[in-house]
């Protein structure tokens, strides 16, 4: 009994080694054994949680040969955390900590733990508003048109959308304003531009963000089309570096142009990609920045999940 005790305060004592100084496989793998829970049992607990996680991508997550990337594995990480009784976020951070070494030069407001805290805010807005992700509708062509101001903060945003429902009853389209960090969500102004009208708005200040109902006044029938427009006025953070739109679902042509002050422009902008928020950037490609116009852009004919996206450099 007693070796089975110090086995036992062995166990802890490497479980809260791991889980201060990572690696994330480690302490993964230091909690199941801390637990005395095979494979088959976690995943069995996670389907109680309504997430589905494989027994071979635990195996794979436990030794580091994987990492969790999409949103079900982060739902599933948040899941873990409860399940092997360890204390919040602390896998999170872990993962985290592993994608700033994997991505030293990611600006930290776009960091990956900013991103998965943002995308666990995006899901209780969306429920809040009784909005499923898909909404019904696929998008057909999305023009954003991205203002930097004169402080080099977000000034604003305008998209021009072209949808097809493909379900009957459709009526709105819940749009997503994810702000720089510091930035005042309340403050920011949302404007229902053309063939439609602003319904409910719900906001999270910690992570700056805002999701807002854009009411169309008809109800589609499948395979009807629609089109939209509408804006965000933001301005309430500090300088931005970059502007990023993620994607849930492929779909149609996706063009991003970023347009600039003319007494705050930057000394180089390029684009990229992302698999995942915790995958490593590609794709990357300089863009040149137009003289009179001031701006960059990028033309994706037809998008894939994931995230694109442009960055620049100051001074």
């Amino acid at each position: 009994m007693r070796h089975g005790t110090q086995h036992a305060d062995v166990a802890t004592a490497e479980l809260e080694t791991a889980l201060r100084g990572g690696p994330f496989h480690v302490a993964l793998r230091a909690a199941i054994a801390a637990r005395g829970l095979p494979l088959q049992r976690v995943q069995h607990h996670l389907s109680r949680y309504g997430v589905k996680v494989g027994v071979t991508s635990l195996s794979y997550w436990q030794q580091g040969a994987r990492r969790p990337q999409r949103p079900e594995s982060l739902r599933a990480v948040r899941a873990l955390e409860e399940i092997l009784q360890l204390p919040d976020e602390s896998l999170i951070r872990l993962l985290a900590k592993a994608d700033e070494r994997s991505d030293p030069q990611r600006p930290a407001g776009r960091s990956y733990r900013s991103l998965v805290e943002a995308s666990g805010v995006l899901e209780r807005l969306l429920a809040e508003l009784e909005s499923p992700l898909d909404g019904g509708l696929h998008t057909l062509g999305h023009h954003e048109r991205v203002r930097i101001g004169a402080h080099r903060e977000l000034l604003g945003r305008e998209s021009h959308h072209i949808v097809r429902a493909h379900k009957d009853g459709v009526d709105r389209y819940v749009a997503i304003h994810h702000g720089d960090p510091g930035c005042a969500p309340e403050r920011t102004a949302v404007r229902a531009l053309e063939n439609c009208r602003t319904g409910r708005v719900r906001w999270h200040q910690d992570t700056g963000v805002l999701v807002a109902e854009l009411l169309f006044d008809t109800r589609l029938r499948a395979g009807d089309t629609f089109l939209f427009r509408y804006g965000f006025d933001d301005g309430t953070a500090g300088a931005s570096s970059e502007y990023v739109r993620g994607f849930s679902f492929a779909g149609g042509q996706y063009a991003l142009q970023v347009q600039f002050a003319e007494d705050a422009l930057p000394v180089r902008c390029h684009r990229f990609t992302q698999h995942s928020a915790a995958a490593p950037r590609s794709g990357r490609q300089e863009l040149t920045l137009s003289g009179r116009h001031r701006s960059v852009h990028l033309v994706e004919p037809r998008v894939r999940s994931g995230i694109v996206g442009i960055g620049w450099d100051w001074e």
